[in-house]
């Protein structure tokens, strides 16, 4: 162990040391008996001491495997050679560690008897994806040679995709086009964050739609006001998580996205919009809109799907405080 890291927790150690392991990832691995220090096995709030020596077994990586399952699919629009679903908030788009059944690949299986299988077993269909709180419209790929037009397609900005997001305050300027770095996090390595340099470029396009602004005052103290925004989002680029990031960028996170910046709850205001905040069941981002042109057609698709009730209740209240 690097002297530099006597008096720092066991978990934050390995995340440190190893640049693919995650905190939670390397606290996994400890709470399962995978990791010793000085031969014992320990805690994660183990706090370190010069010249110990860490033991580390890597235990052979999970199976998973996409299973068919009977769920149900909201499809906007489905032919011959592909289909576009409206996926729910909280609904994981494939596989993984942590949901390995109840995903949107484990409803397509069930639903769909050819799927391409470009993006490999785990992923047959998916064209692209949406972060797991994030609900709307994904495009799936019935054969190889469709989800390649798509994908190119997707590669030369040749697709429309609009996202819907409630945040807090207001961006300045309130509209424009937002050109970063963008990378994983030096520290949180299931996050992504803006960089100085490296990584890749992302772009996003964004526009204030509506300005919302309340105050209320607490007993025994002073009035407090609040401010939020309604945005449209369009990308230019598709990196993981790059709307969240970019609202938080613009010091305008997403209402309900605690990873990338969201307020704390009780600070939001009256109980009624802490209710509705509460209440959602992921974060306040929706990919509302599709335009692109159908790889076999030559048809031009407009596809829309209304957010969900949650995101719409909450924009309601939102909208008694219209500025």
């Amino acid at each position: 162990m690097p002297p530099e890291l006597a008096g720092s927790r066991l978990d934050a150690c390995l995340a440190s040391l190893a640049e693919a392991l995650s905190r939670s990832a390397a606290k996994r691995l400890i709470d399962r008996g995978h990791v010793r220090v000085a031969g014992e096995v320990v805690k994660p709030s183990t706090m370190l001491q010069a010249g110990q020596i860490i033991e580390i077994t890597i235990p052979p990586p999970e199976t998973i495997q996409a299973v068919a399952q009977q769920l149900p699919l909201d499809i906007v629009h489905e032919d011959e050679h592909m289909l576009v679903v409206n996926k729910p908030p909280m609904m994981a788009v494939h596989p993984g560690p942590g949901h390995k059944r109840d995903t949107l690949v484990n409803a397509l299986l069930g639903y769909c008897d050819s799927l391409s299988t470009t993006a490999g077993h785990i992923r047959p269909g998916l064209v692209h994806r949406l972060d797991q709180g994030t609900s709307g419209l994904v495009m799936v790929a019935k054969n190889d040679q469709v989800h390649r037009k798509l994908s190119a397609a997707l590669e030369h900005r040749q697709i429309d995709r609009v996202y819907q997001a409630l945040v807090w305050d207001w961006p300045e300027p309130p509209q424009g086009t937002l050109t970063t770095r963008f990378g994983r996090h030096p520290q949180h390595r299931t996050m992504m964050t803006v960089l100085d340099t490296g990584g890749r470029e992302a772009i996003t396009d964004y526009r204030t739609a509506e300005r919302y602004r309340w105050s209320w005052a607490m007993p025994g103290a002073r009035a407090r006001s609040r401010h939020a925004a309604y945005l449209l989002c369009a990308l230019q680029t598709g990196r993981t998580h790059q709307i969240r990031v970019h609202a938080a960028h613009l010091c305008t996170p997403i209402i309900g996205d605690a990873n990338y910046g969201d307020l704390q709850r009780d600070e939001a205001g009256p109980d009624e919009l802490n209710r509705l905040v509460a209440a959602l069941p992921g974060h306040a981002l929706h990919a509302a809109r599709l335009v692109f042109t159908h790889p076999v057609t030559r048809q031009q698709m407009r596809l829309q799907a209304p957010p969900p009730a949650q995101f719409t209740a909450l924009q309601k209240w939102l909208r008694q405080h219209k500025r």
